[in-house]
């Protein structure tokens, strides 16, 4: 059983939990984080969902993504996600979300990392990752456009290519 902190608009917390699959009362919402890493080439490590996994299976996604649990910060739900789905151990306490996207019933705090994986060593989650590799922008709008990516906007994984080395929406030269 999976249970996160139920937070209100403000995302100030409120003292509740939720257990996952319930549905949430209509002023709730919950924490979500993704990471997207990215090589000095400027490609995108992205994993392929197992194909019993449920919702979007056999669709490749950005590098991990998953809710905090209860007690969890950004920080620490982010870090347990990357270290749970690919075996990579990161520190995130000194790690701010580049942007953070409101959804229907929780914000989604993402992440951009800039690091050299090596593929060969990452240990994939066998309950949620089958597959991972490096992909272009280019190449992941084609997969969109392909339906074989989860169907982001296009203009999100623009913008997630292009403030991965920065914070902030305007163009620093």
């Amino acid at each position: 059983m999976e249970f996160w902190d139920v937070y209100d608009i403000n995302r100030n917390k409120t003292n509740r939990k939720a257990l996952r699959g319930e549905n949430l009362k209509s002023d709730d919402f919950h924490l979500v984080v993704h990471a997207c890493i990215f090589n000095s080439n400027g490609d995108m490590l992205i994993q392929q969902r197992q194909s019993f996994k449920e919702g979007w299976a056999n669709m490749w996604d950005l590098t991990v993504g998953g809710s905090a649990l209860v007690g969890e910060t950004s920080q620490l739900a982010v870090q347990r996600e990357l270290y749970e789905e690919l075996g990579i151990d990161m520190d995130f306490h000194k790690i701010r979300p580049h942007l953070t996207i409101n959804f229907e019933k929780g914000f989604d705090d993402v992440y951009l990392i800039e690091k050299e994986i090596n593929l060969d060593t990452l240990n994939l989650q066998f309950d949620e990752v089958q597959n991972v590799r490096w992909e272009s922008k280019e190449k992941i709008l084609t997969m969109i456009k392909n339906s074989n990516f989860i169907p982001y906007h296009e203009s999100l994984i623009n913008l997630l290519f292009d403030i991965r080395k920065q914070y902030g929406a305007i163009k620093i030269k």
